[in-house]
């Protein structure tokens, strides 16, 4: 159902994330090394099939100029949402978090915090769960067990002091 790709391997830490979130809640997911540089051909081909793959929503991982996410995004009418990567190459993030979130009228990426693979995959699964019972019940678990993380460190808190 998510399509999460990067623009190379050592991207790979950062967006297993992603990957990790979505088996957590029940989504399947598929993973691939898409450049919008080193393979455009590749990337064009992605994103033009992935409806018909099956997928729903597509994470893009990628640092440096980050084209990748919005590229994908010119080429298909799935949601695409971006995930800035902290890379060697890369001037503290911050030019693929603006390459990113700087997106022109009419092509939209949904932009995490950098390295923020994680919450692409919980936005992506709540995408999902639009449409799908079992996800949006998944969720809806999940965000319980945040609140009763939260309750347990200020029971943990006062037990403190």
């Amino acid at each position: 159902m998510v399509g999460i790709i990067m623009g190379s391997l050592s991207d790979r830490k950062v967006m297993q994330e992603a990957a990790d979130i979505l088996t957590e809640l029940g989504v399947a997911w598929e993973m691939d090394i898409v450049s919008a540089h080193r393979t455009p051909e590749k990337m064009v081909d992605y994103a033009k099939t992935a409806r018909n793959r099956g997928l729903r929503v597509i994470i893009a991982g990628a640092g440096g100029a980050a084209h990748l996410p919005g590229m994908v995004a010119s080429l298909t009418t799935l949601p695409v949402i971006g995930v800035p990567v902290k890379s060697s190459n890369s001037m503290d993030g911050w030019d693929s978090v603006l390459s990113i979130l700087q997106m022109p009228a009419g092509v939209p990426v949904a932009t995490m915090a950098l390295d923020g693979a994680r919450n692409a995959g919980i936005l992506a699964a709540q995408i999902v769960g639009t449409s799908d019972a079992e996800v949006a019940r998944q969720l809806a678990q999940f965000k319980e067990n945040l609140k009763e993380k939260v309750a347990d460190m200020s029971r943990q808190l006062m037990d403190n002091e």
